[in-house]
C-alpha cells in the first residue's frame, strides 16, 4: 500500500479548495462558495457506486426500485485532474525519498480527498502520446479508493517526458477543465511554460508541485565526475570542487525562483518540494497554510 489506510480519516476532513474555476454542471457533494444559495432540494441523479448511502432517498426508492442520490442546491462537483510526471528523473532516491514513490503518495491523497468529497477525479500520467482508457484513471466517489491505490501503484518511471507535449496534449484531450495538480521535477530539456499556458487557457486552476531530491539541491559529490542525464543519457565530464558546487546550489535556487516568479504572475499555485519533507505533514499543513485544501 502507499500509506497506512490510518491516514484516511485524518483525509476524511479535508476538501480541495478552487478560488479560481468554476465547479460543474453536474451535481455533486462539493459545498458551494456562492452566496445566497439555500440548502434545499434541486434534483436526482442516478446513485454511482460509492456515494454515502444516507444520500438515497428511499422513498423513491420503494417505488421505482431504483436508487437515486437527492441533490441539494448548495452543492455542486468539481473537475480534479492529477497529473504525474512518471519520466525517467523521478526514479531517484531511496525509500520513502523516492521522488516517484513519493509523488504516487501525493498523488493518492490529493486523489483520494477529491473522491471524498464526489468530485470527478481524473489521474493520468504525463506523457505526450495518445492516452487510451487503460491509460488514465477516472471515477467518482468514495467507493473507487482501493482502484485508485491499485492504478498509482502500477505507474512506473521510465523514458523522456517533454512537459510543454504532455501538458498541451493533455490539456485539449479533457473534457471538463477544472483543478490541475501537476506532481513532476520539470526536469524537460523543452521546458513547461508553453504547456501550462495551454492549461490555463482552457480553464484550468493549476498547482505546480515541484518535487526535487535534496541531493539535486545539495549534491553530495567531489572530484572528477562524469555526469549523465538520467532522461536524454548525455554525459558531461567536470572536476566538482567546492565552488562549483556553491555555484550548482545558487542556480538551482535560482532555477526555482524563476519558476515561481512565472507561477506568480499567471495565478499558478507554485509548491517547491523537497522529498525529506513527510508527505503526509505537506497535506495536512503545508497545503492547508496555502488554502489549497481546507
Amino acid at each position: 500500500m502507499l500509506f497506512d489506510p490510518k491516514i484516511l480519516r485524518k483525509l476524511d476532513r479535508l476538501a480541495l479548495v478552487a478560488s479560481q474555476v468554476r465547479a460543474g454542471v453536474m451535481k455533486g457533494e462539493r459545498r458551494s462558495t456562492k452566496r445566497g444559495t439555500s440548502i434545499e432540494f434541486a434534483d436526482y441523479r442516478d446513485y454511482t457506486r460509492g456515494d454515502d448511502l444516507r444520500r438515497v432517498d428511499w422513498n423513491v426508492y420503494a417505488r421505482l426500485e431504483r436508487p437515486f442520490i437527492k441533490l441539494l442546491e448548495e452543492e455542486e462537483d468539481l473537475a480534479v485532474h492529477v497529473l504525474l510526471d512518471t519520466s525517467r528523473s523521478m526514479d531517484y532516491g531511496a525509500d520513502d525519498q523516492h521522488k516517484l514513490k513519493y509523488a504516487q503518495r501525493l498523488a493518492a491523497a490529493l486523489s483520494y480527498i477529491a473522491l471524498v468529497a464526489g468530485d470527478r477525479l481524473t489521474v493520468s500520467p504525463l506523457t505526450p502520446q495518445r492516452l487510451t482508457a487503460t491509460d488514465f484513471f477516472t471515477a467518482r466517489g468514495r467507493g473507487q479508493t482501493l482502484r485508485l491505490l491499485k492504478f498509482l501503484e502500477g505507474l512506473s518511471s521510465g523514458g523522456l517526458t517533454e512537459i510543454d507535449e504532455a501538458l498541451r496534449a493533455y490539456a485539449f484531450a479533457a473534457k471538463r477543465p477544472g483543478l490541475a495538480f501537476i506532481l513532476t521535477d520539470l526536469f524537460s530539456p523543452s521546458g513547461y511554460q508553453t504547456g501550462l499556458s495551454h492549461l490555463l487557457g482552457r480553464g484550468y486552476e493549476v498547482t505546480l508541485l515541484h518535487l526535487l531530491a535534496p541531493e539535486e539541491l545539495d549534491p553530495p559529490l567531489a572530484g572528477d565526475l562524469r555526469l549523465v542525464d538520467a532522461e536524454t543519457g548525455h554525459g558531461q565530464d567536470i572536476t566538482l570542487d567546492g565552488g562549483l558546487r556553491d555555484l550548482y546550489r545558487q542556480r538551482v535556487l535560482a532555477w526555482r525562483s524563476e519558476v515561481e516568479a512565472y507561477c506568480l504572475k499567471r495565478r499558478v499555485h507554485y509548491l517547491p518540494i523537497t522529498t525529506d519533507t513527510p508527505w503526509d505533514e505537506l497535506v495536512l499543513y503545508q497545503l492547508r497554510q496555502r488554502r489549497l485544501v481546507k
